[in-house]
């Protein structure tokens, strides 16, 4: 079952038993330095014609050198910057990898998310999470122990905003009577748990339309979401909620290069990729979106071979 019927990108990218592919945005091969945000439009036009299904963006406000992962995201405010590529691009999805509840307000969120539907409509992914970079929680007076209660706080408020009309809303990040978002979004947007985000298992099995994930190996990946898909059944029966994963590729010029371990993903020629995606899709895992962070080539070069190459053997979903 499926309540998103209406939402072209996720009907593209999602279905049981399927693994599509996307990427992450910056499309770039920058590793720990900072991105320099170069064709990004032409890239992400290269990705849409190649076949991927959908960019992500992640929600990052401050460099910090201590963090230990890429400092700075993709530089630019990530709900700008989507809008700004989905303007450059025809259909292909446009997903948050994640929104941080806890640093947004769930109002916000809803304005800016239900604003995008109206003008792209169906191609707004929307990953939520409890975030993690303690310098931008310092930075705007969040408490970082707290983020778990207003991660939860802030999902109630948002589908709440987002999907009732007048809703009346109480809670710690403000209250609303007698008043209504507009616009609303022209169908439901699919919201996906990203992380464990401070709770339990359960309570996203129960939550939520799916979740996203750290990369992991196949066989770890495997077992955890068959964990939360038995959850799922137990909480909502017969309710199909996919599974999506990054991946950190440097996609090797021999396409028989054997895989090598990297920073959250692989070093690795493109006929063991083929197989190795095949083993994450009997894993169970959806959708998986590559970052070119760690390329040793051009990422134009890398999207061009993966989409000739590789994104064959794991299309778009049919309409």
């Amino acid at each position: 079952m499926s309540s998103f019927a209406g939402h072209k990108a996720y009907n593209r990218t999602y279905k049981e038993g399927e693994l599509t592919l996307g990427l992450h945005v910056p499309l770039e091969n920058y590793q720990f330095s900072t991105p320099a945000m170069d064709k990004q439009e032409e890239l992400a036009q290269l990705a849409e014609k190649v076949g991927f299904t959908s960019l992500w963006f992640r929600d990052v406000l401050l460099e910090d050198p201590h963090f230990g992962d890429p400092a700075v995201g993709q530089i630019y405010d990530m709900m700008i910057y989507m809008a700004y590529l989905a303007g450059k691009t025809n259909e292909i999805g446009l997903g948050t990898a994640a929104a941080v509840l806890p640093l947004r307000h769930p109002l916000r969120v809803a304005k800016e998310i239900a604003t995008l539907d109206q003008l792209f409509p169906g191609r707004v992914l929307l990953g939520i999470s409890s975030g993690d970079r303690r310098a931008d929680f310092a930075a705007l007076g969040v408490s970082h122990a707290d983020r778990g209660e207003a991660f939860t706080e802030g999902y109630h408020y948002l589908q709440d905003v987002l999907y009732e009309d007048f809703p009346r809303i109480q809670s710690k990040r403000g209250s609303i009577r007698g008043a209504n978002l507009v616009p609303k979004p022209i169908n439901r947007i699919p919201t996906f748990i990203t992380g464990y985000a401070q709770q339990e298992m359960k309570w996203f099995a129960e939550h939520g339309d799916g979740w996203m994930y750290y990369p992991r190996s196949p066989h770890d990946q495997e077992v955890t979401v068959k964990r939360w898909r038995d959850l799922v059944e137990e909480y909502q029966p017969g309710v199909f909620k996919p599974f999506s994963q990054p991946m950190h590729l440097d996609l090797a010029e021999d396409p028989n290069e054997i895989p090598r371990p990297i920073r959250l993903g692989y070093r690795i020629g493109r006929n063991y990729l083929i197989e190795l995606l095949n083993i994450y899709k009997d894993a169970g895992v959806n959708h998986l979106f590559f970052a070119l962070f760690d390329s040793q080539r051009p990422a134009e070069e890398v999207i061009q071979e993966l989409g000739e190459e590789v994104v064959p053997y794991f299309p778009a979903i049919a309409p």
